[in-house]
C-alpha cells in the first residue's frame, strides 16, 4: 500500500489572500517546495485537495483557479505537477456538499483508486474543515498555523481527535 498526503492549498501551501484567483499574486509559504520534497522523497504521494467557493458565488472561475494552481507549480520549482490528482472543490458554502471539504468524498475516492493505506496517509490544512475531511475519511489529520486566522482554532476539535498541530507545513513534514 501507498501513503500519501492530501494538501490543503491556500493558507497550507500559498498565502492566503482570501478569493485568491490571479496568478500574479500566488506567494509560496516559505519552505514550501522543500517541505514536499521531502515529502516525495520519503515515498510520500501528494494530492492537492482545494475548497475554492468562489466559483460556486461566481467571483471568479475554474481556469482562474488553475491559473493560480500553474503559477503555484511553477514558483515550486518542479519539473512537473508534483500532485498526483488535484481536486478542486467549487461548491459555495449554501450549495449540497460533494467534494466541498469537510466532505471527505476526494479522500475516499484516492484510497481505494490509489490504494493508499488509511493508516500512513495525512490530510494537512490551515482550517477545521481541511482536518475534519480527513478524520471523516479514517486517515489521519494535522493542522497547522500558517493560514489567515479566519477560523477560530478548532481546539475542541483537536483535542477529540488527537491532531497535531504544527507552526506549517514544514514543521509537519519534519516529523514524518
Amino acid at each position: 500500500m501507498n501513503k500519501a498526503l492530501f494538501l490543503d492549498r491556500d493558507g497550507t501551501l500559498v498565502v492566503d489572500t482570501h478569493y485568491l484567483h490571479n496568478p500574479e499574486d500566488v506567494q509560496l509559504i516559505p519552505g514550501v517546495a522543500e517541505a514536499l520534497s521531502i515529502a516525495r522523497d520519503a515515498g510520500y504521494l501528494l494530492f492537492l485537495f482545494t475548497n475554492q467557493s468562489g466559483i460556486g458565488r461566481g467571483y471568479y472561475l475554474m481556469e482562474d483557479v488553475l491559473a493560480c494552481n500553474r503559477e503555484m507549480i511553477h514558483q515550486l520549482g518542479f519539473k512537473e505537477d508534483p500532485f498526483l490528482e488535484t481536486c478542486i472543490a467549487p461548491e459555495s458554502p449554501d450549495e449540497m456538499e460533494i467534494y466541498r471539504k469537510p466532505s471527505p468524498k476526494f479522500l475516499l475516492e484516492m484510497l481505494e483508486k490509489h490504494d493508499l493505506d488509511p493508516d500512513s496517509s495525512w490530510m494537512v490544512g490551515d482550517k477545521l474543515c481541511d482536518v475534519e475531511a480527513g478524520v471523516r475519511a479514517g486517515i489521519r489529520s494535522a493542522y497547522v498555523l500558517s493560514g489567515k486566522d479566519l477560523d477560530v482554532k478548532p481546539q475542541k476539535f483537536i483535542e477529540k481527535n488527537a491532531i497535531p498541530v504544527f507552526e506549517d507545513l514544514t514543521g509537519f513534514v519534519a516529523q514524518l
